[in-house]
């Protein structure tokens, strides 16, 4: 019997395979726990006495320790924020490994300095409208593809809440191969996630935008010319790519669409989206030099008892698409708002005021929302929301003649969590776990018997810990599945105050490592993020990346996956010139390119297509020309293609920028460009 309750809530006690092994060895045996003698060959006592560690701190340090040569259980992809990248991150080492170039450009890796991969995944997910490419990114919301319902390691897709885009990382090799620029979305928040079987990723706009043909109306228009758009993204299974031709809308009212999930199991089919200010206020507390102070948005979008969860039924959607029920708009496939709510595919039922979060429980039979403003988590059961659809349980509709569940036929429960809930995660014992913003907390509860958990266990606050500080989001292993793990979860906490040394004004973030399988849960490690704001991220089992190369075949296009037409093998570096045209197909390996000079005249256009022929891991390769803003990062087996155009006359060294033997150096040559 756990002192946390019935059977029905105990925890698992085994801890896990390596964690308990250097537990058990350094801590495990009697006489052998830190302050008491020796363990393991060293005195761990003297060790921790001289840091100042408690037995307990100490404790916590072995179960994250991952030696070197060892691998970690899992990773998570997290968002890198204003990065605009996607970081990798080991657990439960709590390493990064891995920062992905996505929406930014990452020198690095040469992605968008010179080399076609990189240039043209940027520029083709740029509206031509914009700045081309843009040059910048806010990453919030990862998502794994699925199958059946868990993740299966071969796609990772994540959002630009800055600029309504939405990215492919191909896991094969961690590069990012797609970028698209969603037509009718400036900002999104609502996304990414994925349909159960990666049939759709799902990404909705945050701040709606005007429907008018030139782009602009006036906001005392807004309820008649703003709209929001849920945007179901077909997926390529083969390729992991977008297939817009496949793709759809549905038109939303101009609330503000936040969070989101897609259903599984028994609530397959369907999709779920947080909404705020369902007042459509739009502020103006100064507007043109005078106004309101009262009128601020913060103030005016606040009034609303409820907001509106967003239902949508994806299945039936489908079918109103294939039956002909659609506009085009600015080339997409939309379900008009009024067809949406004739048609079934959009309900709502009230929700929460101003919520940020929406999960689907691994079994899909509860809707888990948390309130910024309500101390409650509120449980949605997807039986009840089915009945309520069925018999027409109206509570009237909104202004656009959306209908409206009745509350009291789709809530399942209400439970007091506390100060600020947001998003919540899930283990494999019926158990929920959900960040509380305002309390630097996190609350595990309890949910109902569909999860497994008997009647008189259902829908109870277990306990609270501690974080720091200011929780948004957090993640469990494989937390948004059918299969979630267990194990570990890690807070992603907004400030960090007092946990690093002082770097300055701007502050690190701080992931925070809690072990799941103690009682009561404990924080195991912090670790400092100095590179962006991460939001949102994803744990998978290590073993599920089993597809990840750890080098190309020879000549592989990192774009297509497939042998480069202009891929080189040794013995066939050459130059071409045909006019004004330089092709040069050169290769890399250590110690030197072949050829080392390039001679070319001011006005060419020069196109290098260089091959990597190394075989060996991790033999990587650079290759930059400085003067003209190029830098390349080659990896084993990979061709890359360079083009320059020639402006500029002079002489300019060339060099290898990855440290790859002890002639490294000796890696350079020249670019000769004569004057016209």
């Amino acid at each position: 019997m756990s002192a946390k309750g019935g059977p029905t809530i105990t925890r698992r006690t085994a801890l896990g395979a390596a964690a308990g092994a250097a537990a058990g060895v350094a801590l495990g045996a009697a006489g052998a726990r830190l302050g008491f003698g020796a363990a393991g060959g060293g005195d761990l006592g003297s060790v921790a006495a001289a840091r100042g560690l408690t037995p307990e701190e100490a404790e916590a340090a072995l179960r994250s320790y991952v030696p070197g040569g060892d691998l970690d259980e899992y990773l998570i992809f997290a968002s890198g924020g204003h990065s605009g990248q996607v970081l990798v991150i080991g657990v439960p080492s709590m390493r990064l490994l891995k920062v992905i170039g996505v929406f930014t450009p990452e020198p690095w890796q040469g992605y968008g300095f010179g080399t076609d991969q990189g240039n043209r995944v940027l520029a083709e997910g740029s509206d031509p409208a914009k700045s081309l490419p843009l040059r910048w990114g806010d990453t919030h919301h990862p998502a794994l593809s699925e199958t059946e319902g868990d993740y299966d390691g071969r796609f990772l897709y994540i959002n630009d809440r800055a600029n309504g885009r939405i990215a492919m990382i191909d896991l094969r090799d961690f590069k990012t191969k797609q970028i698209l620029d969603i037509p009718n979305l400036q900002t999104s928040h609502g996304g990414c996630f994925v349909t159960p079987n990666t049939e759709y990723v799902h990404i909705s706009s945050m701040t709606p935008c005007p429907i008018t043909e030139s782009g602009y109306a006036p906001l005392s228009r807004y309820k008649e010319d703003f709209r929001g758009f849920s945007t179901w993204l077909a997926i390529d299974p083969d390729t992991g790519r977008f297939v817009l031709d496949k793709s759809f809308q549905i038109e939303l009212p101009p609330y503000t669409q936040d969070l989101a999930d897609a259903g599984k199991l028994a609530s397959y089919g369907f999709g779920f989206i947080n909404s705020y200010n369902t007042e459509m206020a739009t502020g103006g507390n100064f507007h043109e030099g005078h106004g309101d102070p009262a009128a601020s948005l913060e103030s005016t979008a606040t009034k609303n008892d409820y907001d509106l969860l967003h239902i949508i039924d994806w299945k039936k959607a489908e079918e109103t698409v294939a039956a002909g029920g659609v506009k085009v708009l600015h080339g997409m496939k939309v379900i008009p708002l009024e067809v949406a709510a004739d048609e079934g595919v959009l309900h709502f039922a009230p929700e929460p005021r101003n919520p940020h979060g929406v999960d689907v429980n691994p079994t899909g039979d509860y809707i888990c929302v948390g309130g910024k403003l309500d101390p409650n988590a509120s449980v949605y059961s997807i039986d009840k929301i089915k009945a309520a659809i069925d018999a027409q349980d109206y509570d009237g509709t909104d202004p656009f003649g959306v209908p409206i569940l009745r509350l009291d036929s789709v809530l399942e429960a209400q439970v007091e969590l506390g100060a600020g809930p947001l998003h919540t995660q899930f283990d494999d014992e019926g158990h929920a776990y959900t960040s509380l913003f305002v309390d630097s907390a996190i609350a595990e509860w309890t949910l109902g018997p569909k999860a497994g958990i008997s009647e008189d266990q259902a829908f109870r606050l277990v306990e609270k810990i501690p974080v720091h500080y200011n929780i948004g989001h957090l993640v469990t292993a494989h937390g948004d599945t059918v299969a979630p793990h267990g194990r570990y979860m890690v807070a992603l906490n907004k400030w960090s105050i007092d946990r690093f040394a002082p770097v300055g004004t701007l502050h690190p973030q701080n992931f925070q490592l809690i072990d799941l399988d103690a009682e009561p849960l404990r924080v195991l490690a912090d670790m400092p993020i100095g590179i962006g704001e991460p939001h949102y991220v994803q744990m998978v089992a290590l073993d599920r990346l089993d597809r990840t190369l750890r080098v190309y075949e020879p000549g592989t296009d990192p774009v297509t996956m497939r042998r480069s037409p202009h891929a080189v093998a040794a013995g066939e570096e050459r130059v071409e010139r045909r006019g004004r045209e330089v092709d040069v197909y050169m290769t890399a390996m250590r110690s030197h390119f072949t050829p080392d000079v390039i001679e070319t005249r001011q006005g060419d256009l020069l196109r290098l297509h260089i091959t990597n022929i190394e075989q060996t891991p991790d033999a990587t390769h650079g290759f930059a020309i400085p003067a003209y803003d190029v830098e390349a990062s080659i990896d084993p087996g990979e061709a890359v293609a360079i083009e320059l155009e020639l402006s500029r006359p002079g002489s300019f060294a060339m060099y290898c920028t990855e440290f790859c033997s002890a002639l490294h150096l000796e890696m350079q040559g020249w670019l000769l460009v004569a004057p016209a």
